[in-house]
């Protein structure tokens, strides 16, 4: 596990537990000796944090006038189809697209039996990997590229990225997940990331705690950070609001769940904001254990990465170790 925690622009806490690979495939614990500690600059498979990233390059795209959040995604990709979909629909989760993809691409999806786009909460990561296509497609580069030249480049965050293996030297960095059906380490857990070369909108991003902080900080800032700015103030404005007021959600992993989303980032959520949870804290939270928080009332970003699918996701719930977290500090 690695915390990090911002306040006030400085460093209010840092804590580092635990080992970054402690199994073997099989799983099969190692020995002692064989450990690798965890260690505050340990790079983490981020999971669905991606999203979030995903999210910031589609709105720089909107500053810039290239993208309208209004318009119908098949505006910008002609492969799309379904033409009541709009942008905003895709980063508020609300298009009626499936959680997943099956075996089909990402843009050939068909819309859930009887869904309306633009009335109802479902999670999808297909929305997600469908923007990924959309930056590629009006940027006219790869989106890991586009995240290494809008965002992570100019803000100096060198602990992030996708496939690491081509970008960590030191391979004690790389935090293992899975190693039931084959230790994964730096190559990423999501089987449909794992499948399109390890680049992907809604999985695939790898980061260290302290640069998935700087990313709380520059949403914080109104979209800038240490004098860099990404984003205008409106567009954080925008997405940091609820979109989805008075909607249903639909969430058979956690039926109690409200529809409250801003663009690319969840609000006001304590399943696992715990006491934190309130109407302008936003986040983000990833399969593999990973979480962001970020309380603009306390002025807090709250970082939370663990290898809870290390050996395997199912020994262990990262909700509650988030809730407590959370709780801790509220």
């Amino acid at each position: 596990m690695a915390l990090a925690v911002r306040g006030g622009g400085e460093v209010a806490g840092r804590a580092v537990v635990g080992h970054a690979l402690r199994y073997a495939a099989g799983p099969r614990e190692l020995p002692a000796a064989q450990r690798v500690p965890m260690r505050a600059d340990s790079v983490f498979d981020l999971a669905s944090l991606t999203k979030v990233y995903t999210a910031i390059l589609v709105l720089q795209l909107v500053d810039a006038g290239r993208v309208e959040l209004d318009a119908p995604v098949a505006a910008y990709l002609k492969g799309f189809g379904k033409r009541a979909v709009t942008v905003r629909m895709l980063l508020t989760h609300t298009a009626g697209l499936p959680v997943g993809t099956g075996s089909r691409p990402a843009t050939a999806v068909p819309l859930l039996p009887g869904a309306v786009p633009g009335t109802t909460f479902r999670y999808s990561s297909v929305g997600p990997m469908v923007l990924a296509q959309l930056v590629e497609k009006v940027t006219g580069r790869p989106l890991d590229a586009a995240l290494r030249d809008d965002v992570t480049g100019p803000l100096g965050l060198t602990g992030t990225g996708f496939r690491p293996l081509t970008w960590v030297g030191d391979r004690d960095r790389l935090v293992a997940t899975d190693a039931r059906r084959g230790l994964l380490r730096g190559t990423v857990h999501d089987d449909v990331c794992r499948r399109l070369g390890g680049v992907a909108g809604h999985a695939g991003v790898f980061g260290t705690a302290a640069d998935v902080a700087a990313i709380g900080r520059l949403l914080l800032g109104g979209g800038a950070l240490d004098g860099t700015r990404l984003l205008s103030a409106p567009i954080v404005r925008e997405m940091l609001t609820d979109q989805n007021a008075g909607k249903p959600a639909v969430d058979p992993d956690r039926p109690g769940r409200t529809a409250a989303h801003g663009l690319g980032v969840v609000l006001d959520q304590p399943w696992f904001m715990g006491r934190l949870a309130a109407p302008g804290t936003f986040g983000h939270t990833g399969f593999t254990g990973t979480s962001l928080l970020v309380d603009p009332a306390r002025d807090l970003v709250l970082v939370l990465l663990t290898n809870r699918a290390h050996p395997d996701w199912t020994w262990s719930d990262p909700d509650v170790h988030r809730v407590a977290v959370a709780d801790l500090f509220a």
